[in-house]
């Protein structure tokens, strides 16, 4: 029992000194260093623009819905409007 109390331990400390060790190695990041690749500001596209286009497209769709909700607006008005006459009038007097 002692012996694996003991084999335990010494790794426990083995892989703290490991761990220390990867630290210590381990060389810390730069922070003016940039990632990835850098592209010229010529090529890159501009915020602006792709804010723009999105704009316009969610205006685009808002018009859409706008007038698919009008259209329904007005189909519906009518069946109101056709309902009531019916409703006005005997179907007897209708033929």
């Amino acid at each position: 029992m002692m012996s694996v109390t003991c084999i335990t331990q010494s790794m426990c400390i083995v892989m703290l000194m490991i761990s220390v060790l990867g630290l210590i190695c381990v060389r810390p990041i730069d922070a003016n260093q940039e990632t990835g690749t850098i592209l010229p500001a010529e090529s890159r596209p501009c915020v602006d623009c792709h804010a723009f286009e999105f704009m316009q497209r969610a205006l685009q769709d808002l018009k859409k819905t706008a007038f698919n909700l009008d259209s329904r607006t007005d189909t519906l008005l009518l069946r109101v409007e056709k309902r009531a006459l019916c409703d006005c009038f005997p179907t007897s007097a209708l033929n």
